[in-house]
């Protein structure tokens, strides 16, 4: 089976790294837009760039975010790699998705509360930001031996508790 899936693997990961490409550049010009909702500037370019950034969020950042944890979910299966690193690269992706709800708030905060709410310095959110990016760079690319990090027993053994629903069988 595998060996009829191994041609789309590569078109997977290109899309995979596309995506990610798009979502997380777009993680970072959100918050720089974000930062310039200034009325300061006049109604014309204030709505000029509110339209920017909510269009930006909606058709191509969030669109980029999606297909991305979809085509990572499939290389997962697909190259059944369920290794240590990959969850600990899960752990930073969960991360990026948190900071892409955080820009989705803000960006509804400052839409609802015209005038009364400022979102914050792009400085601070954009550091925040290179965490989880860098996490993700550092495993992938070295895909660190992570089994011998030290867990708690209650992590590493099966408690043979049954689960509270019926698990189908083949």
């Amino acid at each position: 089976m595998m060996d009829l899936l191994d041609p789309v693997v590569p078109h997977v990961k290109a899309l995979h790294i596309a995506m990610l490409v798009i979502w997380c550049s777009g993680l970072f010009a959100l918050p720089l837009m974000l930062s310039r909702h200034d009325e300061a500037v006049g109604q014309a370019d204030y709505a000029r760039i509110r339209r920017a950034t909510h269009y930006g969020y909606t058709l191509v950042v969030t669109p980029a975010a999606v297909l991305a944890i979809v085509s990572g979910t499939l290389l997962i299966f697909l190259r059944e790699v369920f290794a240590p690193w990959m969850f600990a690269k899960l752990v930073f992706v969960a991360l990026l998705v948190a900071f892409h709800a955080w820009v989705g708030h803000t960006l509804v905060t400052v839409a609802e509360t015209e005038g009364t709410h400022h979102p914050p310095p792009a400085r601070g959110p954009l550091l925040l930001l290179l965490v989880p990016m860098l996490g993700i760079l550092v495993l992938v690319l070295s895909k660190p031996d992570l089994g011998s990090l030290p867990l708690p027993g209650w992590l590493e053994e099966p408690l043979d508790i049954q689960l509270p629903f019926d698990v189908p069988s083949r």
